[in-house]
């Protein structure tokens, strides 16, 4: 919901942070991996109860994917990242709900496994629109340097990180958050699923009737 305010505003800090590591030979996808292993970290952190460390890694996470943008933007973008980039972070948005059902399973497994379900419902109608959109040149006004198509909605990044960050800061209500935000990203799933079958429907009768003409 704040993904386009928020790129706005970070755009540039993010760009002048990225200079060194371009200056040094640094690639966005080395930047993208690193950020993914310091994430992952977060796991074992999260499972040792060690939450003001795995707070930190989940930051650094989500810095290394500011960065790996900005570093493409000075060098080059490709599709490769694209996909790289977007296939490690629903990885690590998982892994991170994960840990915290393999903390305690008696007490976070279904609100857990609600949440990754949610996610999935989420990333699948995000992604199978982003093909459809590509594949008919759909523009994406509110992303127009992302290498795919990116669906708005009430859940995006920003607040799925904001909601990984209050798991670290108050584990004692993971239920309690891990449920709401799942009530969140499924109403972000069906706005996705109605709207994008609605664009595209319009878009087949458009091309339908263009070619009776």
């Amino acid at each position: 919901m704040f993904d386009p305010l928020l790129n706005k505003i970070l755009r540039q800090p993010l760009a002048l942070a990225a200079k060194p590591l371009v200056r040094i030979g640094i690639t966005a996808n080395q930047v993208t991996v690193f950020g993914f292993i310091l994430g992952i970290l977060a796991v074992p952190a999260i499972i040792a109860a060690q939450f003001n460390l795995a707070l930190a890694l989940i930051l650094l996470n989500r810095l290394g994917d500011g960065l790996d943008g900005a570093v493409a933007r000075q060098t080059h973008t490709t599709d490769a990242g694209g996909f790289l980039d977007i296939s490690l972070d629903f990885i690590f948005y998982s892994a991170i709900v994960f840990a915290f059902i393999a903390s305690h399973p008696e007490q976070n497994a279904i609100a857990g496994s609600l949440l990754m379900l949610s996610f999935t419902a989420t990333g699948s109608c995000f992604l199978a629109f982003a093909i459809m959109a590509s594949k008919h040149h759909i523009d994406n006004p509110q992303y127009p340097n992302k290498s795919m198509h990116y669906m708005g909605g009430l859940a995006e990044g920003f607040e799925t990180i904001v909601v990984l960050c209050l798991f670290c800061l108050f584990p004692e209500q993971f239920v309690l958050i891990a449920l709401f935000y799942a009530a969140v990203c499924c109403i972000t799933a069906g706005v996705r699923i109605v709207t994008g079958y609605q664009t595209l429907n319009k878009l087949g009768k458009e091309l339908k009737n263009l070619k009776r003409i």
